[in-house]
């Protein structure tokens, strides 16, 4: 497999695998403009050559967002294979490739957000226990943050406070979301119709710089849905989803 480093200079012609290839749909421009500002915090993005969901993507943890508490670590955003590239080692090279990366860095180890169980769009527990993860703190709503240490002495990395009590203040639906999703850019609004044509209290927060994220009052900041303050899903929805969910 050969695999593509995806950078300022060729952003705009390449593609980003988790979202259609159209530049000029939504989902596929507020992604794009999200890592652009990211690169010179040294985010990495690396793909496939092919077109596909092949990708992983990383940032030192100071540079995260996400509150968590992981200097001289890199924080893993997402590692994605799926469809036909599953089974082939592709997520292994992919790895291998962070790990090399962030070792020529100086960095203390990784670390990722998961579950004891799996949950949608967090990396599968199954896969970081066998690479060698183990958890190294855990949210009251069972997000766990995982760790690979490089040397024996590194500190473990942890969730802010914030992050570790996941709470909403206001009643009703309220969402947290970002860019660093592109489905978001379509799918919020979509929901936020939803709500708006059923008479359902629905609050939309998109958190829009690290400072915010990383004192957001959830672990999870890509997309965390509360119900009159208590967690319900980090699971993006479409308009039917939404409905189900509220029993509409």
């Amino acid at each position: 497999m050969e695999y593509v480093r995806v950078t300022k200079e060729n952003l705009e012609k390449e593609h980003i695998c988790c979202a259609i290839s159209n530049n000029n749909d939504v989902q596929v421009s507020s992604k794009k403009a999200w890592l652009s500002d990211r690169f010179d915090e040294g985010l990495v993005f690396l793909k496939s050559a092919e077109r596909g969901k092949c990708f992983i993507e990383y940032i030192p943890a100071e540079y995260a967002w996400n509150p968590i508490n992981a200097d001289g670590y890199t924080y893993i955003d997402c590692l994605w294979v799926s469809g036909s590239f599953k089974g082939h080692g592709y997520s292994t090279d992919l790895l291998e490739a962070c790990i090399s990366d962030s070792k020529e860095k100086g960095k203390k180890g990784l670390c990722v957000l998961s579950s004891a169980k799996k949950k949608p769009f967090l990396s599968d527990p199954k896969y970081l226990s066998h690479k060698g993860f183990t958890v190294c703190d855990e949210a009251d709503n069972g997000v766990q943050l995982w760790y690979l240490p490089f040397t024996p002495d590194a500190g473990k990395p942890s969730f802010k406070d914030c992050a570790k009590h996941p709470r909403e203040a206001e009643d009703g639906y309220v969402l947290y979301y970002t860019h660093q999703c592109p489905f978001n850019a379509k799918y919020v609004p979509t929901v936020a119709e939803a709500a708006k044509k059923h008479g359902v209290k629905f609050k939309a927060v998109r958190i829009s710089s690290r400072e915010e994220a990383q004192n957001a009052p959830t672990p999870i900041t890509t997309y965390t849905l509360f119900y009159n303050g208590e967690y319900v899903t980090n699971e993006q929805m479409n308009e039917a989803r939404f409905l189900k969910l509220i029993s509409l």
